[in-house]
C-alpha cells in the first residue's frame, strides 16, 4: 500500500470533515508513516488518513470505542462523528478525539496507565494478529534482499537469527492477551487527566512483556507481576524488529537509515553481551 502524501491527505480530510459539519480552517500534520495523522482546526479533531486498502481502520475504531467504554486511558473516536470508516479519493479516513499533551509522564504514571490499558484490553472483543505475525513481517524483509538492499550480509544474518530465536520465545510465552502493540513514548500523551495512549493500529496478542519492551526501561519497575527474563528477550526482539523496519527500502521515517545503522550496532553489542 502506498501511503498518502500530506497534501492529498489534507485535501481528503478537509472535504470529509466539512461534509460532516466540522469547521476546518487549518490542517497540521502530526505524523506520517503508512498513514498520515492530521489535526484539524478549529474543530480540533484528529483525522487518520490511510490507503483505502488498509484493513485495520475499522478494527481500530471498534477497539477504540470498546476501550473508551471500558474506561481505558486511550484516545477514542471523536463523538461528533459517526464511528465508521469514511472513504474519499482512494483513502480511508477515521476521526479521533484530540488530547493536548501538557505534562511529562513519570515512570509510575506510565506503568499505572499501561496496566489500566491492559485491564481494558482484556474486556474487549476484537480480532487481532499475534505478535509473532509482526515478527514474521520483519523476517520477510531480512530474507528478501531485494526489499532491504542496503543491509550488509553480517547485519542480515544477525537480524534473521535474532528474530527467529526470539520469535519462538514469544510464541511459547504463557498468559497472552490483547496488547497495544507499540506503547512507546511516541504513542502516549501526558495530558491534564493523565497518560493517554494513541495509535491502536499495532494491536496484537501476546504477553504483556511484549508491550513493556516498548516502554522506557524504568517503567517496568512499577508494573507488577512481570517475567523479567521474558521482558529482556522481548526488548531484544523489539530492537531487532525496529532495526529491520529502518532497512526497508520503502521506509518513510526521516533519518531512518542512520537509526537503522545505530540500532544494528546496539543489537550486535547486546546479543554478544547476552551470549557471553
Amino acid at each position: 500500500m502506498t501511503p498518502p502524501t500530506p497534501r492529498d491527505a489534507s485535501a481528503a480530510a478537509r472535504a470529509v470533515a466539512s461534509s460532516l459539519g466540522l469547521v476546518v480552517e487549518e490542517v497540521l500534520v502530526l505524523q506520517r508513516s503508512n498513514a498520515v495523522t492530521l489535526r484539524l482546526l478549529p474543530c480540533d479533531v484528529v483525522a487518520r488518513v490511510a490507503p483505502a486498502a488498509d484493513p485495520s481502520a475499522a478494527t481500530q475504531l471498534e477497539l477504540g470505542r470498546q476501550l473508551v467504554a471500558a474506561g481505558a486511558p486511550v484516545a477514542g473516536p471523536d463523538p461528533r462523528v459517526e464511528p465508521r470508516v469514511h472513504p474519499r479519493d482512494g483513502f480511508a479516513l477515521t476521526f479521533w478525539t484530540h488530547h493536548a499533551p501538557t505534562a511529562a509522564i513519570s515512570p509510575e504514571a506510565y506503568a499505572e496507565a499501561l496496566e489500566r490499558l491492559h485491564t481494558g484490553l482484556r474486556q474487549v472483543d476484537v480480532r487481532a494478529p499475534h505478535a509473532t505475525d509482526r515478527v514474521d513481517e520483519a523476517l520477510a524483509l531480512v530474507t528478501q534482499p531485494e526489499r532491504t538492499p542496503a543491509l550488509d550480509p553480517p547485519g542480515r544474518t544477525l537480524l534473521e537469527q535474532t528474530l527467529r530465536r526470539l520469535r519462538r520465545r514469544v510464541a511459547g510465552a504463557p498468559g497472552e492477551q490483547l496488547l497495544h502493540g507499540e506503547p512507546h513514548p511516541g504513542n502516549v500523551l501526558g495530558t491534564a487527566d493523565g497518560p493517554v495512549f494513541i495509535d491502536l493500529e499495532t494491536c496484537c496478542r501476546g504477553p504483556v512483556e511484549f508491550d513493556l519492551a516498548h516502554a522506557p526501561d524504568e517503567v517496568a519497575g512499577h508494573y507488577p507481576g512481570l517475567d523479567h527474563d521474558l521482558l529482556r528477550d522481548c526488548r531484544t526482539l523489539v530492537l531487532a524488529m525496529i532495526t529491520t523496519w529502518r532497512w526497508d527500502a520503502g521506509d518513510q521515517l526521516p533519518d531512518g537509515r542512520r537509526l537503522g545503522t545505530e540500532w544494528l550496532l546496539q543489537l550486535r553489542l547486546l546479543t554478544a553481551r547476552q551470549a557471553g
